[in-house]
């Protein structure tokens, strides 16, 4: 599949294949953040789940050791609002750098991403390495070392790979929590992304979280969080400055996305990203954030934070109108 063509650089745009299922037990030992966290977490079946009530159902969010502790699933009054296949579809975060290489900057060829790499295809096991994990009741923790979305060799769209290795030396921490203050609907998902100290980049693009969803949650809408009113959003692909909704045609699920360190200085008229996958029936959101140093970027880490809504329409709507004015 192409990619559009823009000034700006969309990230993570390739569409992924079907996936196989399968489960295992896991135990890891946890980081010590968090006094009310618990101190150990079990995989069952390859699987971890964290809920909170929502109206009359739950949020289910649900992370495996398939994709590194990426979430696989989030699910809402019998709803499924993830399409999740290979290693790139899913509710998760990736990072993309220049590699300090001339010429045109394209995402995929230095793309530390958090479920794996490209080859890990369908498959049951990822290239990524998760490192931490905690859970209980409605939050979340991991911290990742993210695989490069392409194997040294590789190409994307005839763009040789920058990355020499297959596990970057990188690290993506996430702290998801469902609920935020009186807001049930809202779901808090903050991504530190870590930069290792010996790598030369000039440019950054941080995907701070994506979600892939089933093709019909085909509507797209845009969000004035001043005003609170839905318009409707085209195709693009690509991004623009406002919140984006997406939502199935009877408006009865939707999913939004809003961050208040939006919009990136520099960056006004981008953030928040949109596509549309005819042939792979799968449709895109992301909340993307730049960051350009002409000598180097600082090893050190970039830390976003955002929220993702669910519910109905009016009800998502109804939501990040109402957290947008909590930060202003």
């Amino acid at each position: 599949m192409s990619r559009p063509s823009a000034n700006i650089p969309v990230i993570a745009m390739l569409p992924r294949p079907a996936r196989s299922k399968i489960g295992c037990l896991l135990v890891l030992s946890l980081w010590a953040t968090g006094a009310t966290m618990a101190a150990e977490t079990k995989f069952i079946d390859g699987r971890i789940s964290i809920r909170g009530r929502a109206s009359s159902s739950d949020i289910v969010i649900t992370a495996t050791e398939r994709l590194a502790g990426a979430v696989d699933s989030l699910r809402w009054n019998g709803k499924e609002f993830i399409d999740s296949s290979d290693h790139g579809r899913q509710l998760q975060s990736a990072c993309s750098f220049d590699g300090g290489a001339p010429g045109p900057f394209w995402a995929e060829c230095f793309n530390p991403t958090e479920a794996g790499s490209r080859r890990d295809g369908a498959g049951p096991k990822s290239s990524s390495k998760l490192l931490r994990l905690q859970a209980e009741g409605a939050e979340l923790r991991t911290l990742t070392q993210p695989a490069f979305w392409l194997a040294p060799g590789d190409e994307s769209s005839g763009r040789p790979a920058l990355n020499d290795r297959v596990l970057s030396e990188h690290r993506i921490a996430k702290r998801i929590r469902i609920g935020y203050r009186d807001l049930p609907h809202v779901i808090e998902y903050e991504a530190t992304f870590t930069l290792p100290s010996g790598e030369k980049h000039r440019f950054a693009q941080f995907e701070a979280v994506t979600g892939y969803m089933p093709v019909e949650f085909g509507t797209f809408h845009k969000l004035d969080v001043t005003t609170g009113i839905l318009s409707p959003l085209d195709d693009g692909p690509g991004e623009q400055s406002q919140p984006v909704v997406f939502s199935t045609a009877d408006g009865a699920y939707a999913m939004g996305v809003f961050s208040p360190d939006q919009p990136a200085a520099g960056y006004e008229r981008a953030g928040y990203g949109r596509f549309r996958f005819v042939t792979e029936k799968v449709t895109k959101w992301n909340c993307v954030f730049r960051v350009r140093d002409e000598n180097r970027l600082a090893a050190q880490d970039y830390r976003y934070r955002t929220f993702v809504a669910v519910g109905t329409l009016e009800t998502v709507r109804r939501s990040l109108t109402a957290l947008a004015a909590m930060f202003r």
